[in-house]
């Protein structure tokens, strides 16, 4: 056990947040793989969750080669070939060629792809804010703020 885990077994404060924060955390991603489940439905009734990670992956970064997703997915070659086999079928991604190897090709998306993921991030960002829109703009300056410290701590 480190010294931070001491510190929370010993002080029933803190042993307390700590569990508080795993509740909401839990709660988070429940919530957050629904949404995904709602949001790959509406790119294209055919989208799996993981897929639509994939995509916004693709989206985020711009092409890629398949192996460099599969090492930022931390997935195997053979599931990353899999889902871009579904989401190029899907006319969501295009394969183009690797301008630095002419043998490999890069995973890019689609017009269709870049089209659907616009329009579904707009209906997304739309909804967020209106759930946000009771919220002090301090409140949601804080919870960037702490949301971007988990995820240096990770």
């Amino acid at each position: 056990m480190s010294e931070q885990d001491d510190e929370i077994v010993e002080d029933p404060a803190r042993r307390e947040a700590a569990e508080e924060v795993e509740r909401e955390l839990v709660m988070m991603f429940r919530n957050a793989r629904n949404l995904s489940t709602h949001v790959a439905a509406l790119v294209h009734p055919d989208l799996d969750p993981a897929s639509y990670t994939l995509l916004l992956m693709v989206a985020h970064e711009g092409p890629l080669r398949g192996m460099d997703l599969a090492g930022r997915t931390g997935l195997d070659k053979s599931t990353v070939s899999r889902q871009i086999a579904t989401l190029v079928d899907l006319n969501l991604l295009e394969r183009a060629p690797d301008p630095d190897d002419g043998r490999a090709r890069r995973i890019q998306l689609s017009e269709l792809g870049q089209e659907r993921l616009d329009r579904v991030r707009a209906e997304r960002r739309k909804h967020l804010h209106g759930q946000f829109a009771s919220w002090s703009t301090q409140d949601l300056a804080d919870l960037a703020r702490l949301l971007g410290k988990l995820n240096e701590s990770s």
